[in-house]
């Protein structure tokens, strides 16, 4: 059986970066060959050093929302309201906190300007909300919502923007895709200027950024659907790249999910959309992915479990304790990994 413990590791809480590095490609970087096992340690912007021309690296576009927000009750009780997946122009998934006072038919005021109404309720938990506002909802939600930053972040983000990739687009994620993070427009420019091309693909992230595993038998383990989006463009890269033999780079696990999600059994793609709950783990055949660029994640994550599924999980536990022993940060605003 695959167990959810035997992806644990032990990691002291100070190395949890709670500030991202400053410029952003300042950040460590490790560097894992698949083929010898070994390990270089670099700063991020040395990643040009690992790519080569003909490479394609292939980001995650989404725009993180200022998802985050409060409500009360007409009693005046306090509520939290993290939006998660938009259903149509009024209606959102959204998780509540307490829960106990999110109950079917209540009413929660945001803002003069904002209020919603608790239509349903799903099996996990999750609130429908029906949302009532004057004006552009965008517009409001800019005004009286914050980042949604991952609750083991406990410093005030000054710029919202640093939880903001630099080549975001697409409204739409309650949480950034974090190896993005790295990046400057300057290195992104100059990653270009050597032949690399970059593929942009769309996966809103939301509520299985955040949901545990808790099930011990990794099987059982549902994930939450994701929004996702193929275009033509990144297609034709990225198939031309595959019929050409040169390798496909994801940034970020966000990416990883978008392409293996729409790779056909030969790695190539065709321009879609829809919603993806795939979950990655040992083992798995990867049909499109030949490099990842990514941040430490959680222990017993679905996230480590990913990355394990391309380096192997043994490996993936060595090299996250060297890690640990180098005193690199960890998490969203941690420092990352390039695995080739």
């Amino acid at each position: 059986m695959l167990k959810k413990a035997d992806y644990f590791y032990e990691l002291p809480e100070e190395l949890i970066a709670q500030t991202p590095a400053e410029p952003r490609d300042s950040s460590r970087l490790l560097v894992y060959d698949r083929k010898t096992g070994r390990t270089e340690h670099r700063i991020f912007r040395d990643v040009k050093d690992y790519l080569r021309p003909g490479d394609v690296l292939v980001v995650n576009n989404t725009k993180v929302l200022p998802a985050r927000m409060f409500a009360y009750t007409k009693n005046g009780g306090k509520v939290e309201v993290l939006l998660l997946k938009r259903r149509d122009l009024t209606e959102w998934e959204v998780l509540v906190k307490p829960g106990k006072k999110a109950k079917i038919g209540a009413e929660l005021f945001v803002s003069d300007e904002l209020s919603l109404i608790v239509r349903d309720r799903t099996e996990t938990g999750e609130r429908i909300v029906d949302f009532h506002f004057d004006g552009v909802f965008e517009d409001i939600l800019s005004r009286v919502g914050s980042m949604p930053l991952p609750p083991y972040i406990h410093e005030k983000l000054e710029d919202k923007d640093r939880y903001q990739t630099v080549y975001c687009k697409t409204e739409g994620s309650a949480a950034a895709p974090t190896a993005g993070l790295h990046f400057t427009k300057e290195l992104l420019d100059e990653i270009k200027g050597m032949g690399v091309a970059v593929a942009e693909v769309l996966l809103h992230v939301g509520l299985g950024t955040f949901r545990p595993v808790k099930e011990e038998d990794l099987t059982r383990h549902v994930m939450h659907s994701e929004y996702y989006r193929v275009s033509e463009e990144a297609a034709e890269i990225v198939n031309a790249a595959k019929r050409e033999g040169r390798r496909v780079i994801a940034v970020g696990t966000t990416s990883v999910r978008t392409l293996e999600t729409v790779a056909d059994e030969g790695g190539f793609l065709r321009p879609c959309s829809g919603d993806t709950s795939i979950f990655i783990y040992p083992p798995y055949r990867f049909k499109c992915v030949d490099a990842l660029i990514t941040n430490f994640h959680l222990p017993e994550s679905t996230l480590i479990m990913l990355v394990s599924a391309l380096m192997g999980r043994e490996e993936c536990l060595r090299v996250y304790r060297e890690a640990v022993g180098e005193r690199y940060r960890f998490f969203s605003f941690g420092d990352a990994m390039m695995i080739v």
